[in-house]
């Protein structure tokens, strides 16, 4: 492959996805979903952002027991899906392509913020170190959750395949099943998490199952070029230690994962906010295993999200914090323009705020 065909600003096609340029908008929870149903200010959002060639939405939740934090948007109502309608057709009018990230959120919950009904579910009852954040009652600390029995597991894998076919009818040109940051896809692959003695606990063929079968089915159900996967190995966020089986796990993942055609693995590497670094062997080995298209995402610029593509390292390059305060980014990116501070404080804020209010690269404003 030529140097101009990895170029990052130029148009390329991935997994049979036209797209406008290699840079993809990362997955980022803004919790601005009032009411759980995305709404007219995501839709203004994320058109601003359509410069990219790839959007990933915020994590969506696809049962009403994966909306563990405030404010986050599912994608399992019919409500939810009419909300979604103007957000898929604001960033296709600016010519990029969008997949909804789906992330159930698992025992990275708490009960003031899930609707009437709901219960905090995990592959075993552990609750999760540290506090989350409710609107109700400020920062409280996890709860120990329900250990899923075998019928609301394939429950919970057929909530996935629901809102996957909710997706396509909300106009979205494909998923992305969030098995990474801790939530409840990763809480199945982590030892540490998941304790089971059943077929869905143990050795990592047990423990992935549930991740695969999730996979197979939502692939089943709207075609495998509309499926990706983001996966973190080496993450630590919500509560996920190392271990020393780590490495060979999410590389027979990676594998596993790459025998169902998916449209691209999505690697997350957090060192720049500080996580462990995930190694370069590790990238490799679970590129080389999956065997398809490839998103690395972690503290990129433009010089090194175009080296990592120039060595062939993957097909496509996320950001997030620089897109999330920057509407403007691959034009500010291409003509090697300052960038504006993201403004912490109001990351996870209702209202406009620090959400849709950056300015574009020579706005007044």
């Amino acid at each position: 492959m030529s140097r101009d065909d990895r170029d990052l600003f130029s148009p390329a096609t991935v997994a049979g996805l036209p797209l406008q340029n290699r840079i993809v908008m990362a997955p980022m929870t803004r919790n601005r979903a009032t009411g759980n149903v995305a709404n007219a200010l995501m839709a203004e959002y994320y058109g601003q952002r359509a410069s990219a060639g790839l959007v990933i939405t915020e994590g969506t939740s696809p049962s009403p027991n994966g909306l563990g934090y405030p404010r986050i948007p599912g994608l399992f109502s019919a409500a939810q899906v009419e909300g979604w309608k103007p957000v898929t057709e604001a960033v296709h009018a600016k010519g990029a392509k969008i997949f909804a990230q789906l992330m159930h959120t698992g025992r990275i919950a708490h009960p003031n913020n899930l609707p009437a009904g709901a219960r905090v579910v995990a592959p075993s009852a552990i609750a999760a170190a540290g506090e989350i954040y409710t609107d109700t009652a400020g920062p409280q600390p996890h709860p120990v959750p329900e250990e899923m029995s075998l019928d609301e597991i394939a429950a919970t894998r057929e909530e996935f395949v629901h809102a996957a076919k909710n997706a396509m009818a909300a106009g979205f040109d494909g998923i992305e099943l969030h098995a990474a940051n801790g939530y409840l896809l990763e809480q199945f692959i982590r030892p540490t998490s998941n304790r089971r003695t059943d077929a869905y606990g143990g050795p990592i063929e047990n423990r992935a199952r549930f991740v695969l079968e999730v996979a197979r089915a939502c692939a089943e159900a709207i075609g495998a070029a509309r499926v990706g996967i983001r996966l973190s190995p080496c993450g630590v966020f919500n509560d996920m230690p190392p271990y020393p089986e780590m490495d060979s796990d999410y590389t027979y993942l990676a594998g596993q994962l790459g025998k169902l055609d998916l449209a691209y693995l999505h690697i997350v590497d957090h060192s720049a906010m500080g996580a462990p670094e995930v190694p370069e062997p590790i990238k490799q080995a679970m590129r080389e295993a999956f065997k398809g298209p490839v998103i690395l995402v972690g503290g990129y610029d433009a010089q090194r999200a175009q080296a990592d593509l120039d060595a062939g390292k993957a097909e496509l390059i996320a950001v997030g914090r620089d897109f999330l305060a920057n509407p403007d980014l691959p034009a500010r990116w291409r003509k090697g323009l300052p960038l504006n501070a993201p403004d912490f404080d109001t990351f996870y804020t209702p209202g406009e705020k620090g959400y849709t209010d950056y300015p574009t690269h020579g706005d007044p404003s």
